[in-house]
This record gives structure tokens, sequence and C-alpha cells, in this order.
């Protein structure tokens, strides 16, 4: 393991709120591309057919990292998350040897997204070994025909059981990822979901209303008219029902979709929303250094042949000006429970979101949403940005 003494990340207590909100200095983000079964709804960058790259990819993620660490210098990660695709998918050896490359510190949040049809007791062991401290389940729904409806070939029992497993591994820290909205599911549905959710005590639950990509089975079904597209309503009842019966059981909003018991926000979530730098490591994965974002080649075979041949695997950057710095900043701030100041916005636009009731003053000098302005989320963001 090769973590580097600290004293994990800094703290600073927000105004107004009770409790702390860390704030993470660096993070790492390791794309894993592969997926046994891609879901109806899906867009990421993953396959169902590269399997046969597995071990060139891993090698290639390994190179990569010693590579930066060589030549940019690494900080020690406040936070490693490995995202996809399925990384449970892989040998849990290889995730290991890419996490034993990342420098990071002896705090550190060591997060792998699974899927509950690929995560078993031994590879739980072995990642738990390797410093893996947190895991996330893509569990989108606890009723049968909602999940057939979505593409997902897990059913609830699977869950229980990975749920169970990564208990007696040891992970700390589990989250369970839900989606709403999805087309056949009822108002009762969706609370069986979060209630049988909550039976399992996770330390976090994060829930997403379903959006409908072009392109993708579920697109195309929408498009001919063989399934309905979402209905705005239904979703807005369905997170009424989701930040009701979490906060009941003690979880508490600290992001639009992610809640979480307290002191268990995801760390490495809150890096990205806290305007903190990261690392990209794999294909189609994105990076931040100061105002320039950066993002790597698309495809595993583009990623390996470029680390290969000892070159760099980013496929284009951008960098941010000062309104666009301004502008990111407010909508990031905003989707968290600390809320943003109200120094430099339009005194009567947050007037008039306040007596619409999608803004609630935090303090004197400090907004936040509402329930109903956290669904309109983006609405406000643009009225509040408007120069």
């Amino acid at each position: 393991m090769r973590a580097t003494p600290a004293s994990g990340p800094s703290k600073t207590t927000e105004p107004g709120l009770e409790g702390d909100t860390e704030t993470v200095a660096f993070g790492v983000y390791v794309h894993i591309p592969f997926c046994a079964h891609r879901c109806d709804y899906c867009d990421f960058a993953t396959w169902t057919d590269r399997d046969h790259l597995i071990e060139a990819y891993v090698d290639a993620c390994v190179t990569d990292v010693r590579r930066r660490e060589a030549t940019d210098g690494l900080a020690p990660a406040d936070t490693v998350f490995f995202g996809g695709g399925t990384p449970s998918m892989i040998p849990a050896e290889s995730l290991a040897r890419i996490l034993d490359a990342i420098p990071r510190t002896t705090a550190a949040e060591v997060s792998v997204e699974c899927n509950p049809d690929s995560t078993s007791p031994e590879a739980l062991d072995v990642l738990v070994g390797a410093g893996v401290n947190r895991v996330s389940f893509g569990v989108q729904s606890m009723r049968t025909h909602v999940l057939a409806i979505l593409g997902r070939t897990h059913d609830p029992d699977n869950v229980i059981r990975a749920v169970d497993a990564a208990r007696t591994a040891g992970i700390e820290r589990i989250n369970l990822d839900l989606i709403y909205g999805t087309p056949g599911e009822t108002l009762q549905d969706w609370a069986a979901t979060v209630e049988g959710v909550i039976e399992l005590a996770p330390e976090h639950v994060s829930a997403y209303a379903l959006t409908v990509e072009a392109g993708t089975p579920l697109g195309q079904d929408v498009t001919a008219g063989r399934k309905p597209a979402p209905d705005d309503d239904d979703q807005a009842d369905k997170y009424t029902i989701v930040d009701d019966l979490l906060g009941d059981a003690g979880y508490r909003w600290y992001e639009i979709s992610n809640w979480a018991k307290a002191g268990q926000e995801c760390r490495h979530n809150l890096l990205y929303w806290q305007g903190g730098d990261y690392m990209a490591i794999g294909c189609a994965a994105h990076g931040k250094t100061g105002d320039r974002r950066w993002w790597n080649v698309r495809t595993p075979e583009r990623y390996i042949a470029a680390i290969e041949a000892g070159r760099s695997a980013q496929a284009d950057d951008e960098e941010l000006n000062a309104a666009g710095r301004s502008d990111e900043a407010l909508a990031l701030a905003l989707r968290l429970r600390w809320g943003t100041g109200i120094g430099g916005l339009d005194r009567a636009v947050v007037d008039e979101l306040v007596a619409a009731g999608l803004l609630e003053m935090i303090d004197p000098e400090r907004i936040g949403l509402t329930r109903a302005g956290r669904m309109l989320a983006n609405e406000v963001t643009v009225r509040l940005q408007t120069r």
C-alpha cells in the first residue's frame, strides 16, 4: 500500500450549519471501461466486448500513474475513486495493482463502484487488503420489474448478499446508487425501494432522476413510442419521497442527489463540487488542474496504444475564463447543503427566488436551495448567473 503519512484532508466549518464539511485537496479518478452487460439507459464510455484488453489496460493504468508521478510529482491523494463501467468485473488483484501505484495519504478515502452481480466475498477481501474502504453498489431499484425495464441483470437478493459480503469483509462505508422515474415504476414501487435500502443501513445513498440519452436502447424505445419518457411531476413526487424517507431515517441531504449519515459524505464527490484538483487515469477519464480541465482518449484501445508508445493519453483540454470560473463556482456551491454567499449576486433576484420558495437564507449573507429549489436547481442557477 503506497500511503504517505498525513493528517488527512483539512476541515472547515461552514457558517450557520451544524457539523463540519471536509475540504479535500487532491484526488485520483480511475476509469474502468469494461462491463458484462450494457444497461438500457447507459451512455457512458463502457464496452461489453473488450475483455481481452483487461490485462493490457491495467498495465497501461499502472504505467500512466508511475509516469505522471515521475514527471509531475503527484501529491498524495486524499481520495481515489474507481468508476466505470464495472470496476468489480475485473480481477480484484488488478484493481489492487493500480491502487498500489497511486501515492495517497494514510487517511485517504478509496472507493470502488461495484455491481451486485460481480461482487464476491473473496474479491472484497482482496480490495480491503489493498486499502479500499468504501464501495458503491449500483442498485437502481429493489423492485424486480423495474430492474428488468432498466436492463439490469441483478435482483434485490443480490443486493442484500453483496452488502452483507462487504460488511463481512470489513468495508467501512457503503453507498447504494438508486434511479427514480423509470417507465412503469409507481410511487409505491419507489417507496418500497427506498425503504428496502434503508433496511440495509448504508452510510450513504445516491438517488438520481432517470434521464433518456439519445442512442441508448431506452432512448430508442422512447423515440419510437414503445416506452414513455420520464414525467417531470412523477420525478418530483419521487424526489419528495426519497428526501422524506431518508430524512426520517437519519440521513441528511448534502448535495441535490446525495444523502449521508453524519460525517459519511463522499469525500471524492465533495472534491468535485468544491472545485478541487483531480488526476484522470484511464480512457475517457476527466481531470482538473487549477482552471484547466482535460480528458483522455475515449476508447481503451487508444489509451493502451498511447501509454505503450510513451505518449500522453490526453485528448483535449479547456481553460475557464473569469466569468466561467464564477458561474461554475456558483452552480457547484448551490448544489450543496452549505449553499453560497450572496456577495456579487443581484440582491433583487435573490429576494425574488426567496419569495418564490426556491431559495432560503441560511444566514444574513448566505443562501441555499430549498427542497423545491433543488428540483429546479438549473433554473435557479441560470437566474442567479444572469448579468
